[in-house]
């Protein structure tokens, strides 16, 4: 095992990690921004995943210097992203971690930051693979999630969701693509294993548990959980 602890319980950010849709919301912020002769670049991108809505918003409009509030940027964004979400795929991997932990009887759970409208609609076309998920917390919608990503509640409480006895921080393993949700699971407690956008800086990965290029590379019996058949 060396490095890495056993654990019970696994939870799942799903912008990037398993749903390919970071590119929608590049497409729409730089349908966006463009009005305003500016560009989205990768560097302003790196700073936001993970974010929830409303904090996005408001820092684009400040990074950026957008003439408009957070609101309208957030109207604006929207009504481009209700039309491409339901385009979205999983990504390699995903599909077959999920089955396979589901069918072991492993306890997993979402933890995503959309509102629970744009879930929906991201979902449209993969029904089937979320229903295996115990519960799922969509951060934008949760009353309970007072701090987004990179404070620690969204992991925090969507570990507190599971059945009884619900574990320690300790036992749970979260997948992350993002530095925000990195920091978020590792403030939580929780050992994180990070399937980062190959363009990101790898200091930005570093506080990650393990780093991988695709969630096809995950060993489950690394973390103590059932290996594949």
């Amino acid at each position: 095992m060396g490095q890495f602890q056993p654990v019970t319980h696994v939870l799942f950010d799903m912008d990037g990690l398993l749903l390919d849709t970071e590119d929608l919301y590049t497409i729409a912020t730089q349908e966006i921004v463009s009005q305003y002769g500016k560009d989205y670049t990768w560097e302003i991108k790196t700073t936001v995943m993970g974010f929830i809505g409303r904090d996005v918003a408001v820092a684009l409009v400040e990074k950026m210097q957008l003439p408009m509030t957070p609101d309208e940027y957030l109207l604006a964004t929207s009504e481009v992203l209700c039309k491409l979400f339901p385009t979205c795929k999983l990504l390699p991997g995903a599909e077959r971690l999920l089955r396979h932990l589901h069918s072991k009887g492993v306890h997993i759970a979402l933890a995503t930051s959309s509102s629970r409208e744009n879930y929906e609609l991201k979902t449209t076309h993969h029904g089937s693979v979320f229903q295996l998920f115990k519960h799922i917390v969509t951060g934008s919608s949760d009353p309970e999630v007072k701090h987004g990503k990179p404070a620690p509640d969204i992991f925090l409480i969507c570990a507190s969701r599971f059945p009884e006895p619900t574990p320690h921080p300790s036992n749970c393993l979260v997948f992350e693509d993002a530095p925000n949700g990195v920091k978020a699971a590792r403030a939580a407690g929780m050992q994180v294993v990070m399937v980062p956008d190959p363009r990101m800086d790898p200091l930005l990965t570093q506080e990650a548990t393990l780093v991988l290029k695709s969630l096809e590379d995950f060993k489950p019996e690394l973390f103590g959980l059932p290996a594949y058949d």
